[in-house]
């Protein structure tokens, strides 16, 4: 049996035919990633869940700072929990007068805090975790700035408080890195 040659390809060029493929391949999922680099979730895997296939690009090391900084805040608020007094005075180096209730209902904030951080561990999405340091960097800004007028406050300096500012300027920083690097901060290119 002789075979018949194949009819050649027909290309299609017309400007219907190029949009109406567009939306096809954006539907089904395939050949892409826009302009910020992230992977396209077709309609499809979204409603079969399949999330780890497309991962965001994530900076270096920011599974390590949320698990550090979610280790951080569940360490300070069990020790704002059971050690009140001690935490207070290790920190302004004086005795504190008043009832420790106000530094153990701190504790009970940074554990609802670590329990975000402990989310955004283990999180693939995106969203959760800019929102997850975006929470973060917003309780170092507040933290620094009731930390320094206490301190305008009470007419003392000391050393540990001075540490205590410097780190969580620094720790402010860091997260602010990572939540610009994560892609929120970036202008889309044209």
């Amino acid at each position: 049996m002789a075979s018949k040659p194949h009819p050649p390809l027909m290309k299609k060029h017309s400007q219907s035919d190029l949009v109406s493929r567009l939306k096809t391949r954006k539907i089904l999922g395939v050949g892409g990633e826009d302009d910020d680099g992230e992977v396209h979730r077709s309609k499809l895997s979204q409603m079969l869940g399949n999330d780890i296939k497309y991962q965001v690009r994530e900076p270096v090391g920011l599974r390590v700072w949320i698990l550090i900084s979610a280790v951080a805040f569940t360490v300070m608020a069990l020790m704002a929990l059971v050690f009140p007094n001690q935490l207070y005075e290790v920190v302004f180096e004086e005795e504190i007068n008043n009832p420790s209730i106000s530094i153990r209902l701190y504790g009970g904030a940074l554990l609802s805090l670590s329990l975000i951080l402990w989310n955004g561990v283990y999180t693939q999405e995106k969203v959760i975790i800019q929102w997850t340091l975006l929470s973060e960097a917003c309780y170092f800004s507040v933290q620094f700035l009731v930390t320094s007028v206490t301190l305008v406050e009470m007419g003392s300096l000391p050393n540990a408080a001075i540490l205590l500012l410097l780190s969580r300027v620094l720790f402010l920083l860091v997260t602010l890195f990572y939540y610009y690097h994560l892609g929120r901060g970036r202008p889309k290119k044209i």
